[in-house]
């Protein structure tokens, strides 16, 4: 079997080509959705990745049929030598993005150009400053917008997630839409997921029938045009007639896209994640460093894969509250 015909198959079928590389459990912001409000344990260096490791394994994955990788944090911009790291990986043929908060993106345009990453998901929750501070506990709002605006004038294609959440930015819907008609932009709303320390409620949650509802009252349910999604999207993706805004809705809770999910996770510490609610992990990185072959690790761990949902067979606040999972800063966006 040749390199380019390997690949990572669970036994649903489902090939996984695509990696999200969690670069660092630390991040400049504090949202309400992704870190505890007390924050997380700071652990020693010597417990994660460093760029050579990264490196080394993220050549694994390509060896074994991935084709993209998506680097993400905490913030992936934190990470010392960021540089170096994001110029290593452009020497594989793979197609990299990334998922920043963008409050730093500024001062690495010229890299990520060199590095040739076109696509960048910037997360965003409110275009209200004091909304957005309240969300992520920190005042970076202007910082942001200055910064994304950077990135439309320098022509990379991003897309703004936004994490609704009932009672706090719901009302801002349509708002973004009419923001991203003035940007030219893709926006996309992600029900709120229940991670470790984040409080989650199922009361909270804005499902995609809200979503859509709230969109097809203020614009007409006949002006809302359905995109073909791309294979193995997460997002469902619409148009709106008469507006350069498109959009997405990620209902990972209450309609989840888990049929034709392609996307492994590996976190910071060098752990395998095949499912964002998976209850459990397959160590790499303390078999690396022992020197022994993980290709059977990566392809176990993704074989034994379920179905939906990590085996969560439903949403509710009991259930969840059974689920052991990490924080969504440890586990990687």
């Amino acid at each position: 079997m040749t390199n380019q015909e390997q690949k990572i198959i669970d036994r649903f079928g489902r090939v996984h080509d695509y990696l999200r590389i969690s670069l660092t459990e630390r991040c400049n912001l504090r949202c309400t959705y992704c870190m505890p409000e007390e924050g997380i344990p700071l652990r020693d260096k010597a417990e994660f990745m460093s760029t050579e490791e990264l490196i080394s394994i993220a050549k694994v994955f390509v060896k074994l049929g991935v084709k993209k990788i998506r680097l993400t944090g905490g913030e992936p911009l934190v990470k010392k030598g960021f540089e170096n790291l994001i110029r290593k990986l452009a020497e594989l043929p793979v197609e990299i993005a990334l998922t920043t908060n963008a409050i730093l993106i500024d001062k690495y345009i010229d890299v990520l150009k060199e590095a040739n990453v076109k696509k960048i998901n910037v997360s965003l929750d409110s275009l209200k400053s004091d909304v957005f501070n309240a969300i992520s506990r920190r005042k970076y709002f202007g910082k942001i917008m200055e910064n994304i605006d950077l990135l439309i004038l320098n022509e990379f294609h991003i897309k703004i997630n936004v994490v609704l959440i009932k009672g706090t930015n719901e009302n801002e819907i349509v708002d973004f839409l009419e923001w991203a008609n003035t940007k030219n932009t893709h926006i996309q709303f992600i029900e709120f997921m229940p991670f470790d320390g984040n409080n989650w409620n199922l009361e909270q949650n804005v499902s995609f029938k809200e979503i859509m509802k709230a969109i097809s009252y203020y614009y007409g349910i006949e002006n809302i045009l359905k995109i073909e999604d791309a294979k193995n999207d997460t997002a469902r993706n619409y148009k709106i007639i008469n507006s350069t805004a498109t959009f997405g809705i990620i209902s990972s809770v209450t309609n989840p896209f888990c049929s034709t999910c392609n996307r492994i996770r590996l976190t910071a510490d060098g752990k395998i994640k095949n499912c964002l609610f998976s209850q459990t992990e397959t160590d790499l990185l303390t078999s690396f460093r022992k020197g022994e072959e993980i290709e059977e690790l990566i392809l176990n761990s993704i074989h034994s894969k379920y179905k939906e949902r990590g085996g969560l067979e439903e949403f509710s606040n009991d259930s969840v509250k059974k689920n052991k999972n990490r924080s969504m800063t440890v586990i990687g966006g």
